[in-house]
């Protein structure tokens, strides 16, 4: 029971008020959560695997966040973010080149370079974003009170099918997470969630960053 109770006490030190930003409160998990995510970001885009243990640890102060804000689709989005960044890190370890040199390629390495998605991979990945909206937003529509059932679950499908895209090293994960940031700034700036809402504001700049990179990164070995 006394781990329970540690671990409460910690929770509410992280849902504790640090300051305020245009008059809303911001708390100890949500500037912890846009710090770790900005750091993420950069280094998904440089190809280096610690932004998948970054990703578990800024998901897990944004579950906080969001269900504060009662946007259970986002804070359920957390945990799901979570299993997926340990499967994304595995992805991207398990065939890492040695530390000695280059190691010999499987199929499976050459499966995990960076590479554009075919047409068939892009479709499929459209189809599942708009069947997993329409039924998170209407789960959360009879199950929830959330405030806004639809808008919560768009960001939240756009954003499973992206890591899954990511951990593939698929270039258009990052067009995919351009079009899920924009739509997290509306949503996030209706609830007044003003540090998240200029981090997804990065983050979409970021994204366009993050594309560039790995397009260039792909040029540079075809050369």
């Amino acid at each position: 029971m006394s781990e329970f109770g540690f671990l409460g006490s910690w929770a509410a030190s992280l849902q504790s008020t640090d300051f305020s930003w245009a008059g809303s409160p911001v708390s100890r998990a949500e500037w912890l959560g846009a710090l770790l995510g900005l750091i993420m970001v950069v280094c998904n885009a440089r190809g280096s695997a610690w932004g998948w243990p970054l990703a578990m640890c800024s998901s897990l102060l944004y579950a906080l966040v969001f269900l504060d804000s009662r946007l259970y689709g986002q804070a359920a989005l957390q945990l799901v973010f979570v299993a997926m960044a340990a499967w994304g890190l595995w992805e991207w370890l398990r065939n890492a080149p040695a530390p000695d040199g280059p190691s010999v390629k499987s199929p499976a390495d050459e499966r995990l370079q960076p590479r554009l998605a075919s047409a068939c991979v892009l479709r499929r990945c459209g189809l599942a974003a708009l069947l997993l909206w329409g039924l998170l937003g209407t789960l959360l529509a009879h199950t929830t009170d959330s405030p806004a059932p639809y808008a919560d679950a768009l960001p939240t499908a756009g954003s499973l099918v992206a890591t899954w895209m990511l951990a593939r090293k698929y270039h258009e994960n990052w067009l995919a997470w351009l079009a899920v940031n924009v739509c997290a700034v509306l949503l996030f700036a209706q609830q007044r969630l003003w540090p998240t809402v200029v981090l997804y504001a990065v983050f979409a700049l970021m994204s366009a960053w993050g594309w560039w990179m790995w397009r260039r990164a792909s040029q540079d070995r075809a050369a």
